[in-house]
């Protein structure tokens, strides 16, 4: 199996979404796609799974919830009651309405900070991470698609420039 893959660069993100309905078409296993911006549909049209960050996202709130209700029982209730404004201080049931906003924000801390931690973790976004951008024009106005070659290559570098690449290159991986 070869190490070669095709850089197609594309100068509008039309072209790019019609092009990659065109390789799934012709069943070429696209590696990733590189762009200045967003496109939307792209996903779909490369045929990505939905994100499950959600689920994510709702395990960590309720890590939170837990972690700041066992908090202030802790707290307010077992280590240091105290009378603040004349209310009961021995019960945890008495004082949820007090203790509601703190469980709010405890849940709403914990899911964003380890939402941004596994979003870093999952992506492979490491500190001092060197940039794994082919070329810095997609940083601009271009968009690349990087292809797995399989098969004859001039056949699939002609396939890459009817799709309507601005320029197609073979690089060894």
């Amino acid at each position: 199996m070869s190490n070669k893959v095709i850089y197609a660069i594309y100068n509008d993100d039309d072209v790019l979404l019609d092009a990659v309905k065109e390789t799934k078409a012709a069943e070429h296993h696209i590696e990733e796609i590189y762009t200045p911006f967003p496109v939307h549909g792209l996903d779909k049209a490369m045929g990505l799974k939905p994100t499950r960050i959600a689920i994510c996202a709702f395990l960590y709130g309720l890590v939170g919830l837990a972690f700041g209700t066992f908090m202030m029982y802790y707290i307010m209730i077992i280590d240091w009651p105290q009378d603040i404004g004349g209310k009961p201080s021995m019960s945890f049931i008495q004082n949820m309405p007090a203790f509601v906003p703190i469980m709010f924000e405890m849940t709403v801390l914990f899911s964003a900070h380890l939402m941004v931690l596994t979003f870093f973790m999952r992506s492979k976004l490491w500190p001092f991470k060197e940039a794994e951008n082919p070329d810095v024009r997609t940083t601009d106005d271009h968009f690349l698609m990087e292809v797995a070659l399989k098969g004859d290559e001039d056949s699939a570098i002609e396939f890459f420039k009817k799709t309507g690449a601005v320029e197609v290159k073979v690089i060894e991986k």
